[in-house]
């Protein structure tokens, strides 16, 4: 943002001048012996008419200011709720009251000192015997602040949005509240969370395009990291059989609804279980997260009613393409495959070289958007599943699944490849078709070989979207809606790419 672009306005930043000018901190360092405004509530719940007796000391921003004359009604809010203010000038004195009209608006943070009572309508109230300016804003809040022409000013600008938008604060603290009850759940289960390098000098775990940077000192490229799961099977190998990690990951794709950038998971893995046994943790982490955010397992989101309550139906991929698109894949050739892909306007079906392939191609294209209510779509081919154990009884398959629900998958899990040959070749292919211009194709990791080389134990993994699961918990229909900060296109004239970046 550039000098030109800051939204001080000029009469305010007179008011800061004629703060000083009286003698007075626009911006001081405290406010001592402050309580929330939740617990002046509590312990006023039976204020009468009449002011009260006991002095409370409360602080947070000037919503409203309603100027009566002799007296002015305001509204108060910290973190904690709102309370009004009465404020009066015979209370205050002429000198203070006058500052308060002249210099204290909407949007300053203020210190108050005052007494509760109930008006005649019944609102608990400060009578206020003391104000003071803590924080004075130089930028106005918006009037009014929703509406699709300020989606883009609310992602922007976060932080107003926060202030003046009551039910985005609520989304933030579901998330809070999501992301403890996970860690709980866990911690209750003897899983351990660990912490995994965010750069990395190979990446994996993923199909992803990677960010790149350079470390100058060690003259090393390094790759912000897509997934922790090679490190996180690290340290299975190490001994440590419960392991998980809340990671920000980093992924180079385009941006929608349900990507971006930048974005938080658990991964999570376990010794001596399987897939199945992942499927059942899966399903038991949401239920429960569910449960304790809204005392139900029936959500809604959108116009639809979201079931979490355990177990979620289960449904191989070739026989959800075969149920829901009306594709039983082996009674057909591949061209005929093809061609029903094309005639349906499903794109990437020329990239299928087998049967499998065209699976993964057709379940993509006709099935993903069908999946409302939670689902676990398991058996995956093993061409795209390069971390995934060979399946024990299907020829080409792997033991993969991937949880979806409201059409977006939201959770991936395996039972963890941990043949180091075996994961050698099909990293090999993997690097193949990096080579070959396939920007999302894994990299050869020698050392997570070598890793595997001394011994990983059967292994269950599952990585779970916690935005998109803050997402489906809060009706939220947008990734943005449920990270504070998302990444956006920089505004028309914000500035030229730095032609140096990578």
């Amino acid at each position: 943002m550039e000098n030109s672009d800051l939204a001080f306005e000029e009469s305010r930043q007179e008011k800061v001048k004629e703060l000083r000018a009286r003698g007075i901190e626009p911006y001081p360092y405290v406010f001592p012996g402050r309580e929330t405004i939740a617990a002046v509530r509590e312990r006023s719940a039976g204020a009468g008419h009449e002011k009260g007796t006991e002095l409370f000391r409360v602080a947070g921003r000037l919503y409203t200011v309603r100027n009566h004359g002799k007296t002015i009604f305001s509204d108060l809010q910290d973190e904690s709720g709102r309370i009004q203010l009465y404020i009066r000038k015979n209370d205050l004195g002429e000198e203070k009251f006058t500052l308060f009209e002249t210099c204290f608006e909407r949007g300053d943070i203020v210190g108050v000192q005052g007494y509760a009572f109930r008006t005649k309508v019944g609102e608990l109230t400060l009578w206020v015997e003391d104000i003071t300016i803590l924080s004075k804003a130089l930028c106005s809040l918006p009037e009014k602040f929703h509406g699709l022409r300020d989606v883009e000013k609310r992602y922007r600008q976060r932080y107003v949005d926060l202030i003046v938008n009551p039910d985005v604060r609520e989304t933030f603290r579901t998330r809070s509240r999501i992301v403890a009850a996970l860690r709980k759940f866990l911690g209750d289960r003897g899983f351990l969370e660990f912490e995994t390098p965010i750069l990395q000098p190979v990446y994996g775990g993923a199909n992803a395009r990677p960010f790149t940077t350079f470390h100058h000192y060690l003259q090393q490229t390094l790759f912000l990291r897509i997934a922790p799961e090679l490190y996180l099977k690290r340290l299975v190998v190490g001994g440590f059989e419960k392991v998980y990690e809340i990671s920000r990951n980093f992924r180079n794709e385009d941006i929608d609804t349900q990507h971006n950038p930048e974005f938080t998971m658990v991964e999570i893995y376990e010794a001596y279980r399987d897939y199945t046994d992942m499927m059942a943790l899966c399903e038991g982490i949401i239920s429960t997260i569910t449960q304790e955010i809204h005392g139900k397992t029936l959500v809604a989101f959108g116009e639809t009613s979201l079931d979490f309550t355990p177990p979620f139906r289960r449904m191989t991929m070739d026989g959800a393409v075969r149920e829901l698109a009306g594709i039983d894949i082996w009674s057909h050739t591949l061209d005929e495959l093809q061609a029903i892909a094309r005639d349906r306007g499903i794109e990437e079906w020329e990239n299928a070289k087998n049967h499998r392939e065209m699976l993964v191609v057709l379940f993509e294209g006709l099935v993903e958007e069908q999946l409302i209510q939670p689902t676990f779509i398991h058996d995956f081919p093993v061409e795209n599943s390069p971390l995934a154990k060979r399946h024990r009884s299907r020829e080409g398959f792997t033991e993969r699944f991937e949880l979806f629900v409201a059409g977006m998958e939201l959770a991936n899990g395996f039972s963890e490849l941990n043949d180091p040959v075996d994961q050698l070749g099909r990293f090999q292919r993997q690097e193949e078709k990096r080579k070959a211009g396939d920007l999302e194709a894994q990299m050869l990791d020698y050392d997570f070989i070598n890793a595997l080389g001394y011994g990983m134990p059967p292994t269950g993994g599952v990585g779970i979207g916690i935005d998109r699961l803050v997402m489906l918990l809060s009706n939220r229909p947008s990734i943005k809606e449920v990270i504070l900060f998302p990444q956006m296109k920089p505004e028309p004239g914000a500035g030229k790419k730095d032609e140096t970046d990578a």
